[in-house]
């Protein structure tokens, strides 16, 4: 193979019984069980293999190594009379004739066991990721992700799509999240911005007459981390189509996806064609989500009008959201738990009674809802046995509520989660506005170049005042898996006329769109063809193909939660003198 080595560390067999061969890797651990009598396990990218001492001079060339140096080993390999079943390489041994430091480890102490770094603190295996990743239970997830983004480059290949860079230094427009800026040396108090999607981009090579587009693209948006969200950077599958519907967009989806969920996810069961479509405000109102978890069979039901007046305080003048279990065994501890990780979650609290084996309403608020025992049974379809979850507060909010009771319930009960498959949907009809929460006034809700459900003629409504802008849909779309969001799209507003009334609505005039969005504007006004596409995130994939909870698992080199790159210390100060080029000056905020 190389210089270094005939086989990998994963290769040999009882078939290689004889042969002399040479192997290089770590030493992952050294066990003396006597004089000149010695276990070595060596680790290189594709397994491990055992190493036998038996002789002085083996043994001085081992001696005093440090676990996690890098050696090379020439040897005869034999049949081991102690055989490890549960290693590919465990029915052989190789007995060394010489052995060779090609990489000393200099640290007797390591910042954790290389092998069970995953029980380590989560700082350690950030700052010491490179050996972090040298556990073969991380580096999978590294290798599963090079897989899919493989597969997905030939399933997109497949269906005619043409891969395109597109620029990483770019202009800042308003797409929704902080512009990571990046200072022009040569144009003084001006600056760059890093994409935070490929969006023009995309819809410009549209204009270009380029009919099918695709690229993995790293986008960077200056946002908080969360669990499926890495702070500073991510990938996208972006996509546009030409000529284009909706349903087009949908096509190349359900069939690029399902296989690819099928052959590398942790469940081998993936939705076919066609995805569920839901409406966002159905969506809403029987998921209390936008992005629903269809492996649970729970459902969210109206109950404002059923327990008005019943007494119950949080209930008065507020909107009522139930939840119906059947056949619940829970205990109490349980379910307290259940509410209180609720409320933390959703920041509102939950109630609850039950149905019990005699019919009788018990448990939680059930005496304010006993005197209307028949009814509510009757509204609810309850049976004896049944738990009956309940949120209330302004619409959204116990919508919100009661899609974390789904999901929790669905959890705590595994008759009602069928957990072990991929369940994919389309959330459709997305609101085209809404009340920003800080400013309080009108803004786009999705995506600002987004095609309106009616076109031109419902915004000219809006503006006229005959339609509420709120009511207004959008050619908008979420892609969502097992209740992860995993991208969203829309087809375009292709049309200038559209785009300026569009952004009329949120108070942006003509000469504001000119000149915020300038190329796209222009190439549109030449003529630009219907298209649509979407961004499925590639980090998110690989989370949920891999069963992980945080996606800094599938990601070879992440940031912390405060995106601080503990390895290569960035952010970082700099130079004064690369400062002056910049012609950038460091204030100190002042602290309150």
């Amino acid at each position: 193979m190389t210089q270094n080595r005939t086989h990998t560390c994963s290769e040999l067999r009882l078939e290689h019984a004889g042969q002399k061969v040479k192997l290089s890797g770590w030493m992952e651990n050294v066990r003396e069980v006597g004089q000149n009598f010695a276990f070595v396990i060596l680790r290189d990218f594709y397994g491990t293999t055992q190493i036998v001492i038996e002789t002085e001079e083996m043994m001085n060339a081992v001696h005093g190594l440090n676990k996690e140096t890098v050696i090379t080993v020439e040897g005869t390999v034999r049949e081991r009379s102690s055989k490890n079943a549960n290693l590919p390489t465990g029915e052989i041994e190789v007995v060394p004739e010489k052995i060779e430091v090609l990489g000393k480890c200099r640290y007797n102490e390591l910042p954790f066991q290389v092998n069970r770094s995953r029980d380590a603190d989560e700082t350690l295996r950030l700052k010491y990721r490179y050996l972090d990743l040298r556990n073969p239970e991380v580096k999978k997830n590294i290798i599963l992700r090079c897989n899919v983004v493989s597969a997905i480059r030939a399933a997109m290949t497949d269906h005619g799509f043409l891969e395109i860079t597109t620029p990483i230094l770019t202009a800042s427009s308003p797409e929704g999240a902080r512009d990571y800026l990046v200072p022009a040396r040569k144009h003084p108090g001006k600056f760059y911005a890093l994409p935070q999607a490929p969006q023009q981009f995309k819809q410009l090579l549209m204009a270009s007459g380029f009919d099918r587009y695709f690229q993995i693209a790293p986008c960077f948006r200056d946002e908080d981390a969360r669990g499926d969200r890495s702070p500073g950077e991510f990938y996208q599958l972006d996509m546009e189509m030409s000529f284009a519907t909706q349903d087009d967009v949908f096509g190349v989806i359900e069939a690029v996806f399902p296989p690819i969920f099928a052959k590398y996810g942790l469940y081998n069961v993936a939705s076919s064609a066609p995805f569920k479509r839901i409406g966002f405000v159905e969506a809403m109102e029987t998921y209390g989500s936008d992005k629903p978890d269809l492996r649970i069979d729970l459902t969210v039901q109206d109950a404002t009008e059923l327990l008005s007046g019943c007494g119950f305080g949080p209930f008065e003048g507020n909107v009522v959201k139930a939840i119906v279990v059947t056949d619940f065994t829970a205990a109490r501890k349980q379910i307290d738990k259940l509410c209180a990780d609720v409320e933390v979650q959703a920041g509102e609290k939950p109630y609850w009674f039950r149905l019990d084996e005699n019919g009788e309403i018990v448990g939680g608020i059930a005496k304010f809802v006993a005197d209307k025992k028949d009814e509510v049974a009757a509204k609810l379809g309850l049976k004896p046995g049944c738990f009956v979850g309940l949120t209330a507060g302004k619409k959204g909010a116990a919508q919100k509520t009661a899609g974390v009771l789904r999901n929790k319930l669905g959890q705590l009960c595994p008759n009602h989660f069928d957990k072990e498959r991929y369940e994919f949907c389309w959330i459709v009809d997305f609101p085209m506005y809404e009340i920003g929460e800080e400013s309080g006034e009108l803004e786009f809700c999705h995506n600002p170049f987004s095609m309106p459900n009616g076109g031109k003629d419902i915004l000219e409504k809006a503006i006229a005042g005959e339609v509420d802008p709120l009511s207004i849909t959008a050619y908008q779309y979420d892609l969502v898996c097992n209740g992860v969001e995993l991208s969203s799209g829309a087809v375009r507003n292709h049309d200038p006329e559209i785009m300026i009334k569009a952004f009329q609505m949120v108070r942006l005039g003509e000469e504001d769109v000119k000149s915020k969005f300038p190329a796209m504007y222009n190439a549109f006004c030449y003529g630009a063809p219907p298209h649509a596409g979407i961004a499925p995130g590639v980090d998110r994939m690989v989370m949920l193909l891999a069963g992980e909870e945080s996606i800094r698992e599938i990601i070879p080199f992440p940031m912390n939660k405060n995106a601080q790159d503990l390895m290569m210390g960035a952010p970082s100060a700099v130079e004064q003198k690369q400062l002056d080029e910049l012609h950038i000056a460091v204030t100190e905020v002042e602290k309150e």
